[in-house]
């Protein structure tokens, strides 16, 4: 099982007992409404500069109000974006939460992945999932019933084509026979299971590098990583493996407004909000990173607070 402390991102963002944190794209507190994505560059470059430790991505294809969020993401392509933000900034880690693979053929995404990687060295961490947006997988013909099975079908290709020197590979997805991707990654990309992707956890205890999860109270969450590492035990004995959680805030301008909860999420004043953190590092959280969509105040005000009142508190691993 191959370790990460080299790697760059990783190492800022990862390690055992501690918890960092980041923030999801884009950097606007859009609601419901559509993103207008003004001012991302300079409020990413601001996160950098407090110290946040990662961006993170989603892959969307389609606006579908019926889903329950009426915009598209990031609104951009999540690649394209992604190495967009990466021009404009140094060494904040780019993230991906998540690659759909059942959407994106494998061969494809270890191209570009390796490209990017190339381009950014050891700023990369890949987040993959089986989608959950069927409007997504309707506009490209793909069954939506089957996305568990094609998840892991490219998840192994992906895998063997990204990291391997002229691969064997024998798959429904298509074959590799005396030929090679290139570029390789500078180093291998950390890759974090998203949600169960269809999957069972012993599965992704096995496969991934990491798990990612939906927010859930603290109580619930460590039911899960308990289990989850027992088993990441049985298969890697002795090695660590991260636990990654999104969370929505709302950040109150009371600094000691006790949390309540929100969608996906808690609004808390600041003080509060450390208290809160410090119980996920507690259960074994490993990065958190806040989508500020819900927020009532704007990103950039909020972004200041946490950078200058939260981010000390849960800093970043050199």
């Amino acid at each position: 099982m191959t370790t990460f402390q080299h790697h760059k991102a990783y190492r800022r963002m990862y390690k055992k007992n501690e918890l960092t944190l980041g923030l999801h794209m884009p950097l606007e507190n859009y609601q419901y409404a559509t993103p207008t994505m003004e001012k991302q560059v300079e409020l990413t470059q601001l996160a950098e500069q407090y110290g946040f430790t990662s961006l993170w991505f989603r892959d969307v294809l389609l606006q579908d109000p019926s889903f329950g969020d009426p915009a598209t993401g990031q609104i951009y392509d999540m690649l394209i974006y992604l190495t967009y933000l990466a021009s404009q900034t140094k060494e904040i880690a780019l993230s991906t939460a998540a690659i759909v693979l059942p959407l994106r053929h494998p061969l494809r995404v270890a191209k570009e992945m390796a490209t990017i990687d190339q381009l950014f060295p050891e700023r990369l961490i890949m987040g993959v999932s089986s989608g959950d947006r069927q409007a997504d997988f309707r506009g490209l013909g793909i069954p939506h019933e089957e996305r568990g099975k094609r998840f892991a079908e490219a998840f192994h290709y992906l895998e063997e084509a990204l990291n391997k020197e002229f691969p064997s590979i024998q798959s429904a997805l298509g074959s590799i026979q005396g030929a090679n991707v290139v570029p390789k990654p500078t180093k291998r990309i950390p890759t974090m299971i998203t949600g169960y992707s269809q999957q069972n956890m012993e599965w992704f205890a096995q496969y991934g590098d990491g798990w990612m999860y939906y927010p859930r109270h603290p109580h619930f969450q460590a039911e899960a990583i308990t289990q989850w590492r027992k088993l990441v035990d049985i298969y890697h004995p002795g090695v660590f493996k991260p636990f990654t959680q999104p969370m929505h805030l709302d950040l109150a301008e009371d600094p000691n407004e006790m949390p309540t909860p929100i969608r996906l999420g808690f609004r808390a004043g600041r003080n509060a909000l450390v208290e809160l953190l410090s119980i996920y590092k507690e259960i074994g959280v490993n990065h958190l990173f806040f989508a500020l969509f819900d927020s009532k105040r704007p990103a950039e005000e909020v972004i200041h607070e946490l950078g200058e009142e939260v981010l000390p508190h849960f800093p970043s691993h050199m």
